[in-house]
């Protein structure tokens, strides 16, 4: 099965946080059932002692983060307070001290949390924290795409694809594609197209970096199906970082791809946005398929 791109995500988030802090172990998971949060991911970790562990809402550091919804921090871990200590074993036997519990939250409802820590009892500072915070609305940024794709299939009787739910145009699903090409293929010529775009400007040879060009604008007038003349121009690179957003990307996850800066990307998708006449991510990678810009 393939892996759900919500942990790939996470995962990721969490590898930036560490970059970004320094911090010798992060780790996070979603909440599955609304209550029950597990860990699922982790970096720098020495054992397997809190890998798979189910946080409780109210419970441990992370619990009390899930249940006022906000960032909570402690200097030592198994003298603290302020905290209920139903998960000392497993952070005892990482050495964990001093650690950092930041929620993701998507329309006012936690929906995972991100750890950071260190094995010393050390007070963590504004740097730490805004790198965290960071991290988790790139999460947040995420699941709000995810599940604005999910309402749209549910919208429109579309079925579920692997690990992505679809809106009308944009992602898998059990109805046909463009020019009754079957969806789940469809979308599978669209991540090509999305991986093609990425490889491009990487490609030294001048001829063959056209080559690769034009096999990516045959993808994207491949179609057979109606569309709108496009009436807006887009740049090379603006075609890049849309086409990694219409895979769900976000906006740090794409700029790690096409090897810019998030400011960057943010600013490409600005543009784009404004030439399409689009007021979010998925209007424009919707306005862009008909007007025939993406495949």
């Amino acid at each position: 099965m393939p892996e759900r791109i919500e942990s790939v995500e996470l995962r990721a988030a969490l590898a930036r946080m560490r970059r970004a802090t320094g911090l010798a172990v992060v780790f996070g998971g979603l909440l599955h059932d609304g209550r029950r949060l597990r860990i699922e991911e982790l970096s720098g970790a020495l054992t397997p002692a809190l890998r798979g562990l189910a946080i409780s809402t109210g419970s441990g550091l992370g619990g009390k983060c899930v249940a006022l919804s906000r960032p909570c921090a402690v200097v030592d871990y198994p003298s603290a307070r302020h905290i209920t200590h139903e998960y000392d074993g497993p952070v005892s036997a990482e050495g964990l001290r001093s650690v950092i519990a930041v929620p993701v939250v998507v329309r006012r409802k936690v929906r995972g949390v991100l750890y950071g820590a260190l094995r010393d009892a050390l007070p963590l500072g504004e740097r730490v924290l805004d790198a965290a915070v960071s991290a988790a609305r790139d999460v947040e940024q995420a699941l709000a795409v995810r599940d604005e794709l999910r309402e749209r299939a549910a919208g429109t009787g579309l079925g579920r694809g692997a690990g992505l739910e679809p809106g009308p145009g944009i992602g898998l699903g059990a109805g046909p594609g463009p020019g009754g090409v079957p969806s789940t293929s469809w979308e599978e010529v669209r991540q090509a197209h999305g991986e093609l775009r990425e490889l491009a400007p990487r490609i030294a040879d001048p001829e063959l970096r056209a080559r690769l060009m034009a096999v990516c604008g045959r993808l994207e007038t491949a179609s057979a199906g109606p569309r709108r003349p496009a009436d807006v121009s887009l740049t090379p690179r603006e075609v890049d970082v849309l086409a990694a957003v219409a895979t769900g990307a976000t906006n740090a996850v794409a700029a790690e791809r096409l090897g810019l800066r998030a400011e960057t990307v943010k600013g490409y998708l600005r543009s784009t946005m404004r030439k399409l006449g689009a007021h979010t991510r998925l209007e424009a990678v919707v306005a862009a398929r008909r007007a025939g810009l993406l495949p």
